[in-house]
């Protein structure tokens, strides 16, 4: 919310606009981490990117972060949900062997076609909440969508029934990051997720 100018300052709005901070395209980078460890021996990965929501120097940052674990990039942009479809396609026939979806608005609405596709392709894929992977998604990292609306957001709609102005509600932001991996979706395409990570997960599907 900053970032985008809808608030001048995270303690202080000072506009009509307030709200809570998801922080998932902020975690973008861990997911990539967790990816390659989710995959062994990985030497390829795909990143499908909003090209209306993330900017460039982030996707050439988490290249930076690739190269140096010695993992290839292979990005893949779309700017609409009909090239959703055909950008997972191309990543598959790069030779990538898993893909990192970077979080954005876009991939939330259509969260159900890129897990359809990603499956048709045997492409294992980590997304930004966790409750994509309790949707058959193979792993998600983050915040609980959820939990955000239902606890976060609820209280900050409480002070607003209660007469604070908006301006003077804080923008809150997101404090409690789960893993969950799916070893459903995980031996559907054949990928043998290390006992270390399924150790660090805070809910693994059977």
């Amino acid at each position: 919310m900053l970032g985008s100018g809808l608030v001048t300052s995270l303690a202080r709005p000072d506009g009509n606009t307030t709200g809570v901070s998801m922080l998932a395209d902020e975690a973008d980078g861990k997911r990539q981490d967790i990816l390659i460890e989710a995959v062994p021996g990985l030497r390829l990965m795909a990143v499908l990117t909003d090209v209306n929501f993330t900017k460039a120097a982030k996707v050439d940052a988490l290249q930076e972060a690739a190269h140096a674990r010695n993992v290839e990039f292979s990005i893949h942009r779309v700017a609409k949900g009909e090239e959703i479809a055909a950008a997972i396609d191309s990543a598959q026939a790069s030779g990538a062997t898993a893909l990192n979806i970077l979080a954005s608005p876009l991939f939330w609405a259509h969260r159900h076609l890129i897990m359809e596709r990603a499956a048709a392709v045997r492409l294992p894929a980590i997304y930004f909440f966790p409750e994509l992977a309790e949707e058959g998604g193979f792993a998600g990292y983050g915040p609980r969508r959820s939990q955000l609306f239902s606890e976060i957001m609820a209280q900050q709609i409480v002070k607003v029934l209660r007469g604070t102005k908006v301006a003077d509600i804080p923008v809150e932001q997101a404090t409690k990051f789960e893993l969950v991996i799916n070893l459903k979706t995980a031996k559907g395409m054949d990928v043998t997720v290390p006992e270390t990570l399924l150790a660090r997960a805070d809910k693994v599907i059977e």
